[in-house]
């Protein structure tokens, strides 16, 4: 048997006293937005309290049923947390409802900044990391949930919280290795946010990540998120893409002319090779190669070119414009 829908604020007596605001008083819109009777009386009484001032048990029962209905209202969510301050709500309770609502409006920002607000208050972030991971597992790509997760790590910046980051991210790159928002996550905390106990030789640090993204590359080539990683890693470093010349080689010539190299005997335990099933070449790669030329200059410049166009006539033909840039841009420097 379905419920019941609530009754109109309208038609509750306790409600009485309120003046109910209409949106469009005295105005005639030229296309008026259809709500629903329910949300239309609901938001009718919002404005009516706002317009009083009233913060009381109740307007928290109207602003959670605003929400429910339209999660992105913005002015109900202030006015709720500036209801919860002038009560001094329990806040647990309201962790609890947002643990929900979080749940259930995973990409609307605003049950994020709520949240964010509450834990401000409770200063409290203990339970939060395990309430991320868990929304993260529902959607493991959310921004939202990503950005709140980095603003309770800089925000505290607790030893407790950062000791066992390291090994969450991982285990988000296990499960999905091209996810962008988790490679993000580990460049801020290795490069952004800080030194880490443990962390403090930085050039150390360095290596540790080129081989754990080497690694991850020789699994996947064509992951756009770990090449965009490794580049981001020298960027910051100020290591020159020279320098793992010898790693990105392999991958940017095509399979039949690997299994040379495949077949020696030797084997490069620092620049592990792509697999024999790895298709061949990799454009990131391709493009990388471009830039060591480039940066090299001299005769090296035409060595770039060559690769530019062949990704504009072969392997990227989508960006064939910016490839013949490129191009153009660099036979140009050269004169």
């Amino acid at each position: 048997m379905e419920a019941e829908d609530p009754p109109l604020f309208a038609d509750r007596p306790e409600w009485a006293d309120v003046i109910p605001l209409e949106q469009y008083e005295g105005v005639s819109p030229l296309a008026p937005i259809f709500y629903t009777s329910e949300y239309k009386d609901a938001t009718n009484y919002f404005r009516g309290i706002v317009k009083t001032g009233e913060k009381s048990p109740r307007v928290l029962d109207l602003t959670e049923h605003i929400i429910r209905q339209n999660p992105a209202h913005y002015s109900a969510w202030q006015y709720r947390y500036k209801t919860l301050v002038a009560l001094n709500a329990p806040l647990d309770v309201e962790l609890r409802l947002m643990d929900e609502l979080a749940i259930k409006f995973l990409k609307t920002y605003q049950v994020w900044h709520h949240r964010r607000l509450l834990v401000q208050q409770t200063k409290d972030p203990g339970p939060e990391l395990e309430f991320i991971a868990r929304a993260l597992q529902i959607d493991t790509k959310n921004y939202h949930t990503w950005s709140y997760r980095q603003w309770i790590l800089a925000h505290f910046n607790d030893d407790a919280l950062w000791s066992r980051e390291l090994e969450f991210v991982e285990s988000m790159l296990e499960y999905d290795l091209r996810n962008n928002s988790a490679w993000h996550h580990r460049f801020f905390m290795v490069f952004q946010s800080g030194v880490r106990k443990g962390d403090e030789d930085r050039d150390g640090v360095v290596r540790r990540e080129l081989t754990f993204v080497k690694t991850k590359l020789a699994t996947a080539p064509n992951n756009a998120s770990a090449w965009n990683y490794l580049r981001g890693v020298l960027d910051h470093s100020k290591w020159p893409y020279s320098n793992l010349e010898s790693f990105v080689a392999p991958y940017s010539v095509p399979q039949t002319a690997l299994q040379d190299v495949l077949s020696e005997d030797v084997v490069d335990l620092e620049n592990p090779l792509p697999s024999p099933v790895a298709q061949l070449p990799c454009v990131a790669a391709v493009e990388f190669m471009a830039d060591i030329y480039e940066s090299k200059g001299g005769d090296d410049i035409m060595k770039a070119t060559e690769l530019w166009k062949s990704l504009a006539h072969q392997h990227d033909t989508m960006r064939r414009k910016y490839w013949e840039y490129r191009i153009k841009e660099a036979l140009q420097n050269v004169r």
